[in-house]
């Protein structure tokens, strides 16, 4: 297509307009070329209907008005240029935006919109090259002709072009503000069926069977990490950019906020999602603790219990954590006030010692317990350390407990509280 702007009818800085190809023509020639619009309007529309697959259905309702109001305007405004009237003005650039709107709205790309365009304006050519010599144009004029019928044509796809983008750009938006308002209903907790099923419908977006909450790191994403990337015109619920040199992006259906104080996401589907390399690519380095799949009714949960999670931690972790490898830990979590009540209950004997003979007893009492009330050796082979060493440490640890190991629910408060006391 012409790409000179001397064929686009551009306004200069002081409000004129540069000279476009249907200058050259005699004006003359806008009478008999009106003379064709109706059937050559017809005859457009029927060989586009033949020619391009996706315009082969009948012309009804909104889709059939739209096609057959644009051609019709496009050859009026192309007859008014040749007579010496000015370029488009708003209604018919309302027009051919509105072409680009109907393509979006009908689900397709805009290749078959383009393909059509170009059909008509072969068409449009060859009827007017009749008519101009008839009129006995000379082969300069017919030249011109030519580049004046395919100038306005790119006039036509660049306004349809643009309406195409904005519709777009508007269903992006609503899109996106529809997600957002499903994340904070799903986050409320407070949320009925109806209510979610509804909301979900609103936001393109299938309620899952099971999701999960994930928590992200509030701090901005190092050298390692790629910061976010909005897709859509609410970076509150975007996607943001994975590692992989590719520039993949998390996919659409996973529901986000990152300008919360505590950014985080929903995963639909957990257990297929975690297999999706962009997924994982997109957490690596962003301190993700992934909660437990929950229904989508308790997705607040969730992420409540992946953030439990991430504030236990000493630091924000590299490779995603996921909730599932840690309920033990994570049940803890729940009432700190119990466990510290049963930890100073149960490791009393061991507050007499120094800081670091505290350390070591824990671990060694821990690793005992987790074996299974296991040999000196199992336990040096969990700890890392000699077997005399391991056995000198066990002895000490039954003197200063004495009896109380041989009862298991000592031994489950003890492990509880040892699990939830920080030690080496």
């Amino acid at each position: 297509m012409c790409t000179d702007p001397r064929w686009n009818g551009l306004s200069l800085p002081g409000g004129s307009e540069l000279a476009g190809p249907w200058e050259g023509l005699p004006r003359e020639l806008s009478a008999e070329l009106r003379a064709e619009q109706q059937s050559l309007a017809a005859e457009i529309i029927r060989e586009i209907r033949s020619a391009v697959p996706e315009f082969a259905r009948p012309l009804s309702g909104q889709f059939g008005a739209g096609i057959q109001q644009g051609v019709e305007t496009a050859l009026a405004e192309f007859v008014d240029r040749v007579a010496g009237l000015p370029a488009a003005g708003p209604r018919q650039v309302r027009v051919y935006r509105a072409l680009g709107r109907g393509e979006l709205a009908e689900g397709r790309s805009l290749d078959a919109l383009q393909a059509a365009f170009r059909l008509g304006a072969r068409i449009a050519w060859r009827r007017y090259a009749r008519v101009a010599r008839r009129h006995r144009l000379d082969p300069e004029q017919l030249v011109t002709l030519a580049e004046a019928v395919f100038a306005h044509i790119d006039e036509v796809a660049a306004a349809s072009v643009q309406g195409y983008m904005d519709a777009r750009t508007d269903r992006a938006g609503a899109l996106g503000r529809a997600r957002h308002r499903l994340l904070d209903l799903l986050l409320s907790g407070t949320a009925d069926p109806a209510e979610l099923t509804a909301a979900a419908q609103s936001a393109d977006w299938p309620l899952p069977a099971l999701l999960a909450g994930v928590s992200l790191d509030p701090r901005p994403p190092g050298p390692s990490a790629p910061l976010p990337t909005a897709r859509q015109p609410l970076a509150r619920i975007a996607s943001f950019g994975a590692r992989p040199a590719g520039g993949d992006r998390l996919p659409d259906h996973v529901l986000i906020n990152l300008e919360a104080p505590q950014p985080h996401l929903l995963l639909p589907d957990p257990a297929t999602a975690l297999t999706d390399p962009r997924i994982t690519a997109a957490l690596q380095g962003r301190g993700a603790v992934i909660g437990p799949p929950v229904p989508p009714a308790l997705a607040a949960q969730s992420l409540r219990w992946a953030r439990l999670v991430r504030a236990s931690l000493p630091q924000a972790p590299d490779q995603p954590i996921d909730c599932r490898d840690r309920l033990a830990d994570l049940l803890l979590l729940t009432d700190p006030a119990l466990v510290r009540l049963i930890a100073e209950r149960r490791l009393a004997p061991l507050a007499p010692l120094t800081p670091k003979q505290r350390d070591r007893l824990a671990a060694t009492l821990l690793a005992w317990l987790q074996t299974g009330r296991g040999t000196a050796p199992q336990v040096a082979a969990r700890l890392g350390i000699h077997p005399q060493t391991a056995r000198q440490r066990l002895h000490r640890v039954h003197r200063l407990f004495g009896p109380s190991l041989s009862s298991p629910d000592t031994r489950f408060e003890l492990e509880v509280a040892l699990r939830a006391t920080p030690h080496p």
